[in-house]
């Protein structure tokens, strides 16, 4: 049985999670969020708390089983608290603005590098080094926060690039460090 599938998800203060034709349909204060159900999987709503259970004991059956239950989690606490991403631009005249909803970066190419955030993300720049990604689908923000870090990857030998917060880039010595 799978230790995460079992968990029950508690139900936040204003979220209402609902299950129809197949769907799970979780709604709160921040939004809405829905995911298809596949597979020999139910999802029960009892009071306060909502149960994954699945109907079989097959491979993939049992793999789903977590899935869904950590896919439901953060649906719930999408609507209830949202999720951030924050960015550090590293380089010396490296910066990043929001110019009507583009966000514009000059990362040391000959050109700026544009960027339209998807629908239900929010980006802000509250210091031109800085970057924060934010919305209620933990896979959207995650997925435009790594497509932001790929213009730019952090460098091993200065740390120049896009970095997430609180990473630590392995450093390494230059050639003229061994002599």
């Amino acid at each position: 049985m799978s230790r995460i599938g079992k968990k029950p998800i508690a139900i936040l203060k204003g979220v209402k999670v609902e299950v129809k034709n197949g769907k799970i349909i979780v709604s709160g204060p921040k939004g809405q969020l829905e995911e298809t159900l596949r597979g020999n999987i139910t999802v029960k709503t009892e009071g306060e708390s909502v149960t994954v259970e699945r109907g079989d004991d097959n491979k993939q059956t049992r793999a789903l089983h977590g899935l869904y239950r950590a896919l439901i989690n953060n649906m719930v606490q999408g609507v209830s608290q949202g999720y951030t991403k924050k960015l550090e631009i590293v380089g010396v005249g490296y910066k990043a603005e929001l110019k009507q909803n583009w966000l514009v970066m000059s990362l040391g190419y000959s050109h700026p590098i544009f960027f339209r955030p998807p629908e239900g993300v929010k980006i802000e720049t509250p210091q031109p080094t800085n970057v924060v990604v934010s919305g209620i689908d933990k896979q959207l923000v995650g997925a435009v926060a790594a497509k932001i870090r790929s213009f730019k990857k952090p460098e091993p030998y200065k740390g120049k690039g896009i970095k997430y917060e609180g990473e630590t880039i392995r450093r390494k010595e230059g050639k003229t460090a061994g002599k």
